[in-house]
C-alpha cells in the first residue's frame, strides 16, 4: 500500500508540472499573449554574472523567491555561455512564473556600430545561443543586439541588425522551432525616433522584420512628470506601431530614492493600449547604485538583500497595476507595417529600399543540418558566501574544448544598458524502480495531453495503476 501511495504521489508531481508550466510568449499584431491572455512585461535585468546567471541553481532559486515577491514576471539576460546546463535555473524560474528575455550576442559577437557587419562567424555564435534554449517554454523572447547603434550618425549599422533577424529567423523556421520571438533593444537617441524603430519593422516581408521593439530610456527622473519626462513623445510616435514595443530598460536613478512613477503612466492609461511593460534596471547592485539589491560583501553571489525604499517603492507600483488587456480571441490588430524611413542628409542615413546584407539561405540550411556540441559542463552552484559566480568560469571556446569562432573585424564592446550603466551588465531519484518507472510512464502520458485535460489524464493513470 505504501508502494502505492508512493507512486500515486510521483505522479501528482508529474501532472502539477504539466498543468502549472508557463504557457509560452507569442506575438499577434502589437501585442504579446501567453495562454490567451494579453501579456504585459513586469522585469528586471538581471546579469549578476558577467558570462552566465543562469548555471547556478543556487543562487536562482534565491533570485528567484525575492523577485516573485516584487512582482516580477519576466528577466532580461545579457550573455550566456551556450555550452553548460541551464535546465534548473530556467526550471526554477519557469516555477517563479518568470520569463527570459535573452539576447544571441556575447561580448566578441556583437555588431558593432563603428565597423558594422554581419559574418558567418556571427551567425553560428547566435544559432548556439538559439539551440541552447528554444526548448524553454519560459524563453519569452530573444534580442538580437543591445545598443548596437548609440549615436545619432549609427544609423549605417541599422541594416546589419535587420539582416541578423532574417537569418535568425530563417534558422528558426528550418529548425522547425517554435515561433520564438526576435527583437531589438535601442538607446534612446532623439536624432532617430522614430525612424530606428520604424526601419525595423518596416516592409511586408515579415520574416526580415522584427518581432518586438525595446526602448533603453532613463527619461523619467526624480519628480518628472508624464510630459516633463517625455513619455508623451514617446506615446505619440509608438502610436499604431505594428508590433508591440516595450522598455527593455527603465529606471532613472538621479534625484534621490528612485520611486518608479513612470510605471503608473506605462501601465496606465496613457500607454497601455500602446506599450506592452518595462524591464527595470536592474537587479543586483553595482557601482553605478541602479541595483534593487545587494549580496554580501559586495559580491556577484550571496543571499540577495533589498535596497531600501527602491524595492519596496517598485513592489508597490507593481502590485497597484493590474493591466487586464484583451483576449487574444478578441483582438483583431488592424495595424500595418510601417513605411521604410527615407534616408536624410545628417540624419536617417538608410535607404530602406536597399536590400539586407543576409548571409543567404544557403548558409542558414548548412548552420540548421550541421551536428553541434551537445555536452553541457558541469557546473557546481555556489554557496550564498561565494565571491566569484561558478558561470564565471571561462569562455564558451574554452568550456566546450570544441568550438572556436572566427575573430570579427572589431572586438569593441556594447556595454550593457546607457551611458550610465555598469560594464559587468552586460537529479534526483525517489521511490523504487517501480514506482520511477510508472512515474516516467505518467509523464509520458501527460505529455500527449493537452493542459485542460491533464487532471483527466492523471485520473485515468492512477486508474490503471490502482488496477
Amino acid at each position: 500500500m505504501i508502494s502505492l501511495f508512493a507512486r500515486a504521489f510521483l505522479v501528482l508531481n508529474v501532472a502539477i508540472s504539466a498543468v502549472t508550466a508557463l504557457p509560452t510568449i507569442s506575438v499577434k499584431g502589437a501585442k504579446f499573449f501567453a495562454g490567451g491572455k494579453q501579456f504585459f512585461v513586469q522585469g528586471v535585468a538581471y546579469q549578476g554574472s558577467p558570462s552566465d546567471p543562469l548555471v547556478d541553481s543556487t543562487q536562482c532559486s534565491a533570485d528567484a523567491a525575492l523577485m516573485k515577491t516584487l512582482g516580477t514576471n519576466s528577466i532580461r539576460v545579457y550573455h550566456v555561455n551556450p555550452y553548460v546546463d541551464h535546465s534548473a535555473c530556467m526550471k526554477i524560474f519557469d516555477d517563479a512564473g518568470i520569463y527570459i528575455w535573452l539576447d544571441l550576442d556575447t561580448f566578441n559577437t556583437t555588431i558593432v556600430q563603428t565597423a558594422p557587419a554581419w559574418s558567418e562567424e556571427q551567425f553560428i555564435a547566435f544559432t548556439m545561443v538559439m539551440d541552447a534554449f528554444q526548448s524553454f517554454d519560459n524563453l519569452g523572447g530573444f534580442w538580437i543586439g543591445n545598443e548596437v547603434i548609440s549615436s545619432a550618425s549609427g544609423s549605417p549599422a541599422a541594416p546589419y541588425v535587420k539582416a541578423a533577424v532574417a537569418d535568425m529567423k530563417a534558422y528558426l523556421a528550418k529548425k522547425s522551432y517554435r515561433d520564438i520571438p526576435i527583437g531589438y533593444s535601442a538607446a534612446d537617441i532623439a536624432e532617430l525616433r522614430p525612424n530606428l524603430q520604424n526601419y525595423l519593422a518596416c516592409g511586408t516581408d515579415y520574416s526580415q522584420s522584427i518581432d518586438f521593439f525595446g526602448l533603453n530610456s532613463y527619461e523619467w527622473c526624480g519628480e518628472a512628470t508624464y510630459q516633463t519626462s517625455g513619455y508623451n513623445n514617446l506615446q505619440s510616435m509608438s502610436e499604431g506601431y505594428s508590433v508591440p514595443i516595450f522598455f527593455s530598460e527603465t529606471g532613472c536613478n538621479v534625484g534621490g530614492a528612485r520611486t518608479f512613477a513612470d510605471q503608473a503612466a506605462i501601465f496606465g492609461s496613457n500607454m497601455i493600449d500602446t506599450w506592452s511593460g518595462s524591464i527595470i534596471y536592474e537587479w543586483v547592485q553595482e557601482t553605478n547604485d541602479y541595483g534593487l539589491v545587494t549580496y554580501p560583501n559586495g559580491a556577484l553571489v550571496g543571499t540577495p538583500t533589498k535596497i531600501q525604499p527602491d524595492f519596496d517603492n517598485l513592489a508597490g507600483q507593481w502590485a497597484s497595476l493590474a493591466p487586464s488587456g484583451v483576449a487574444e480571441t478578441a483582438y483583431q490588430p488592424s495595424f500595418s507595417a510601417p513605411a521604410c524611413p527615407a534616408a536624410t542628409a545628417g540624419g536617417w542615413l538608410v535607404d530602406g529600399s536597399v536590400a539586407l546584407p543576409t548571409l543567404g539561405a544557403e548558409i542558414v540550411a548548412a548552420a540548421a543540418a550541421s551536428v553541434k556540441p551537445t555536452s553541457y559542463v558541469s557546473v557546481t552552484p555556489s554557496t550564498p558566501s561565494s565571491a566569484v559566480s561558478s558561470a564565471a568560469s571561462g569562455t564558451a571556446t574554452e568550456a566546450s574544448g570544441s568550438k572556436t569562432t572566427g575573430t570579427l573585424g572589431s572586438t569593441a564592446t556594447n556595454g550593457v544598458g546607457s551611458s550610465t550603466s555598469s560594464s559587468s551588465s552586460g537529479s534526483s531519484t525517489s521511490g523504487s524502480a517501480g514506482a520511477t518507472s510508472s512515474a516516467s510512464a505518467a509523464a509520458d502520458a501527460l505529455n500527449s495531453l493537452s493542459r485542460g485535460s491533464a487532471f483527466a489524464g492523471l485520473i485515468f493513470i492512477l486508474g490503471v495503476m490502482i488496477l
